[in-house]
């Protein structure tokens, strides 16, 4: 009896111990619940409680749709215009890489034509179709040192943009397509990214229709290089090529004396033009010399040398051979 009565201060204290802590726990609830930090469950919500995440891998799961970006089924808007469409309602931007040349058309009339500047060697300007994925007035390049780029259009987060600049006529930029100060200014202020298309092409542009039948989809290919029969055998004569009336060295200029370079040789006059379809293709400035097959005899072997011609073929000549293509200058 006597140690049951000297037990009894304990008991007692553990169970108002106990009780402070019930307490203490249903007053934090109740403060939680009333300022929103922790709703008040209902009865038929109980079952399902037990199967739902927890706090903290919900919170790690909002982390991680956070890092991924919107979610396309919720945030994703219009798709793009094609460049079809764009033609009949909206913006549609041409440029031509071997013409140097952007065309904009606007609900299927022409609004204006420019020469440009795209990339140079071993920073060209990819060929393809694009949309506009980003707009600013005032810009500078997070490549290149902080370069500006005024009225800046991105058309891809690689760093390829339309954006005022330095237009020489010719590839001069790392890539970017630049334009006349005044011309990017209005243009800027025309498009708009849900309704504008930009298709750069490799084939010569060099006229708002061309650049307008383009959009059709058909399949561009170089002129062949060769359309005769083949000389008899030794003769050094050139074959003729289609589209070419002046003769296998090339429309004559006034003022200028036409240049040949040779870029290959091949065992037949077909092997030979399909080198050319693939040259004219991935460099786009051959296009703008006439190309020309010339038979030729080495150590008792006929071949078919690749020539081209133009006024300007010899610097042409000196690119691709900075570029790692096969080049030979012919002086005589």
């Amino acid at each position: 009896m006597v140690t049951t009565l000297r037990r009894a201060p304990v008991i007692v204290g553990l169970l108002l111990t106990l009780l402070g802590c019930s307490m203490f726990a249903r007053a934090s609830y109740d403060d939680r619940s009333a300022t929103g930090l922790l709703a008040p469950v209902p009865p038929d919500d109980l079952p399902a409680l037990a199967s739902a995440p927890s706090s903290g891998s919900v919170r790690a799961a909002e982390a991680g749709a956070a890092q991924c970006g919107p979610d396309p089924a919720q945030d994703q808007g219009p798709p793009p215009p094609t460049p079809s469409s764009a033609l009949q309602q909206g913006v549609l931007i041409v440029v031509s890489l071997a013409s140097q040349k952007l065309y904009v058309f606007k609900d299927g009339a022409e609004w204006g034509e420019t020469t440009v500047s795209t990339g140079r060697a071993r920073h060209g300007t990819p060929a393809g179709t694009f949309t506009i994925l980003q707009k600013r007035v005032k810009h500078r390049s997070n490549i290149y040192s902080g370069a500006p780029m005024p009225y800046m259009q991105r058309l891809t987060w690689g760093g390829i943009a339309l954006h005022a600049g330095h237009v020489i006529g010719r590839p001069a930029s790392h890539g970017c397509i630049r334009l006349p100060w005044d011309f990017a200014r209005q243009l800027y202020a025309l498009t708009n990214p849900e309704t504008t298309s930009v298709l750069i092409v490799k084939q010569p542009l060099d006229y708002a229709d061309d650049a307008r039948s383009v959009v059709s989809g058909t399949p561009w290919q170089a002129p062949p290089a060769h359309e005769a029969a083949i000389p008899p055998k030794g003769s050094s004569a050139a074959l003729p090529m289609r589209g070419a009336p002046n003769g296998p060295s090339g429309p004559q200029t006034s003022g200028g004396m036409v240049q040949t370079i040779q870029l290959a040789a091949a065992a037949n006059p077909q092997g030979a033009d399909d080198l050319w379809q693939e040259l004219a293709w991935s460099q786009p400035e051959l296009q703008a010399l006439s190309p020309a097959i010339i038979p030729a005899t080495v150590r008792a072997v006929q071949v078919f040398r690749l020539r081209a011609s133009g006024p300007e073929a010899h610097a042409i000549c000196s690119r691709l051979v900075a570029r790692g293509v096969a080049c030979v200058k012919v002086t005589s």
